[in-house]
């Protein structure tokens, strides 16, 4: 589930050139270099080292007044975007163009709905992405040390503006469900230490790399201690406060974006944002219900070749209940986690003629996190950050974590999923910086399921319970978007959301649950996995129809990964431009 994180993309496109990427227009060319310069003013946590950061502010500006002026920026340039002629460009600007548009409408889109009021999900948030900052940061010299520790210093107004926004959402009735919130604050108490070094911002200071010398090592070591101290802990000790004293309390007892102010059209838009398409509620929710019953086919072939004696519901009380299927300690998950990794690191080559450069490994979800944390997340790091990205893998409650679905996971989240599409797009040559920074979820997820089923044309499923997981994850994401239309825009509760989920796949109830949540608190985002898995599938079975003896699976691969993160339209203009040429070469 998890797009690379921002940061992590960034960073590695600060490395390369900073004009776009193909001939065009003089003014689309003026146009991202203006959007990525202000991104980087307006974000100091983009920059890849200390010296990169723009100004005095070592975190952004996110106050209310900040975000408003960053979208009537948004607006400006909008307007002046749209009066180039996107189809005299060439294939590389036209992509630019069109990516660009998206952003800021839909960065303006979110200012005007309100969105930047409810800055936290049921797994996500100001303060969560904070907590990833040790692992984040370049950290190769003194400058970036010192960096390091004035960001931590600095977080307690950094907090103070995300609460005041929250306050406002309060009094415009944007507000997260008070059911979802339920032990949230073990996501914010975490950081509340007595000892400095038991923070997880400590950890940088346990050992430091060779350019930052012995001399300093005390004296960045003290500065630490007082920065997490000072600033680390005060932060998060108000956030608690305020959360605890106010937030929980004024939440909301609806669970639907309908029951927000413009709730339907708000909910409207999410649709169109997170899948790219011009798609409505209800067509979407049909897509759903059509795929719910195709799964559902295949799974039922399974049962009877394994000649289960019973029916759908008692087969997956069986998968829910046997121990074969779980780990017994936290280390067996992840020994089999790295395992299914490694077999599937040597099939790559049979897949992509392009490999990315950073590697990844395997490590358990953040205790801070991981009751309310979903089974597994990619997380990124920066690009000259001794760290790889990380493939999170969830080893609470391990009888919710069936050995089964594991296959499943890890090809959606390290590769060919999200670790191999995120540090592709990082660095890719045929995208500007503003675009190697941008994570699209419905190309994102889409791709990561598409390689959940690609799984299969390299062996990685080895017998029917693993192909049942495979299903049951497929299925889990066409459930999603029945469950998440029915919340939003259909009335759905609650418990009706919930059974829905739990019946129709094998998930644990434990992960329904926190599934289910996850939909409450985070509308339409999880419409973009299905959807993008399909537009994927359909551009691929056109390719081979199209191409018959001359598709090439590799260069397929290849080519949608070549421009990044890309909309779905877009996406199919890349591949449509590729088939054509296919034809002309051969």
């Amino acid at each position: 589930m998890t797009p690379t994180p921002r940061a992590a993309l960034l960073a590695l496109a600060l490395l390369l050139p900073t004009a776009c990427s193909t001939p065009g227009p003089e003014r689309l060319h003026r146009l991202c270099d203006e959007e990525w310069d202000e991104r980087l003013a307006a974000d100091p946590l983009l920059a890849g080292s200390a010296e990169e950061v723009v100004g005095d502010r070592v975190l952004p500006d996110a106050s209310v007044p900040a975000i408003a002026a960053r979208a009537a920026s948004a607006r400006a340039r909008l307007e002046e975007l749209r009066e180039i002629d996107r189809e005299s460009l060439d294939l590389r600007a036209r992509i630019d163009h069109a990516v660009l548009e998206r952003q800021l409408s839909d960065r303006l889109a979110a200012f005007e709905f309100g969105d930047h009021l409810i800055p936290i999900t049921v797994d996500d948030g100001f303060h969560i992405d904070f907590a990833r900052l040790p692992k984040e940061s370049p950290l190769a010299t003194v400058a970036d040390y010192d960096l390091y520790v004035a960001r931590l210093r600095a977080f307690p107004e950094y907090a103070r503006q995300h609460v005041e926004r929250m306050r406002r959402g309060m009094e415009a009735g944007r507000v997260m469900p008070r059911v979802v919130l339920e032990g949230y604050e073990v996501t914010i108490d975490s950081h509340v230490v007595d000892d400095p070094e038991d923070s997880v911002f400590w950890a940088p200071f346990e050992d430091f790399p060779p350019a930052v010398p012995a001399t300093e090592h005390e004296r960045l070591r003290r500065a630490g201690r007082e920065a997490i101290r000072d600033g680390v802990v005060v932060g998060y000790r108000e956030f608690l406060r305020f959360f605890l004293a106010e937030y929980l309390p004024g939440a909301r007892d609806s669970v639907g974006a309908l029951a927000m102010p413009g709730g339907l059209e708000y909910y409207g838009w999410l649709v169109q944002h997170f899948t790219t398409l011009d798609l409505t509620p209800e067509q979407v929710h049909g897509i759903g219900l059509d795929e719910v019953a195709r799964i559902r086919g295949e799974m039922d072939a399974i049962l009877a070749e394994l000649e289960f004696e019973g029916d759908y519901a008692a087969f997956l009380e069986f998968l829910r209940t046997d121990p074969r299927f779980y780990a017994e300690t936290p280390e067996e998950l992840l020994r089999e986690a790295s395992w299914i990794c490694k077999r599937m690191d040597a099939r790559l080559p049979q897949l992509f003629g392009r490999l990315p450069r950073k590697p990844y490994g395997v490590e358990p979800v953040p205790a801070h996190l991981a009751p309310k944390y979903t089974a597994g997340r990619y997380s990124g790091t920066t690009a000259d950050s001794t760290e790889p990205g990380w493939y999170w893998v969830n080893t609470y409650a391990l009888e919710s974590r069936p050995l089964y679905a594991l296959t499943a996971l890890s090809l959606h989240e390290a590769v060919p999923g999200h670790h191999l599409q995120g540090a592709l797009a990082a660095e890719s040559e045929a995208a500007p910086l503003f675009r190697r920074s941008e994570y699209i979820s419905a190309f994102g997820e889409g791709w990561a399921l598409y390689c959940e089923w690609l799984g299969l044309e390299v062996g990685m499923y080895d017998d029917p319970y693993q192909d049942f997981g495979r299903l049951t994850y497929e299925m889990w994401r066409a459930c999603r978007i029945v469950v998440d239309t029915g919340i939003h825009a259909m009335g759905w509760s609650r418990d009706r959301a919930l059974e829905y989920l739990a019946t129709n796949t094998a998930l644990s109830l434990h992960e329904c649950n926190t599934e289910i949540d996850r939909y409450i608190s985070w509308p339409g985002q999880a419409l973009s996995y299905k959807l993008g898995e399909l537009k994927i599938k359909e551009l691929r079975r056109r390719a081979e129809e199209t191409l018959g003896e001359h598709f090439d699976l590799r260069a397929f691969h290849d080519t949608v990964l070549e421009h990044g993160s890309v909309p779905l339209d877009v996406l199919e203009e890349i591949v449509t431009d590729w088939i054509e040429r296919t034809l002309d070469r051969d």
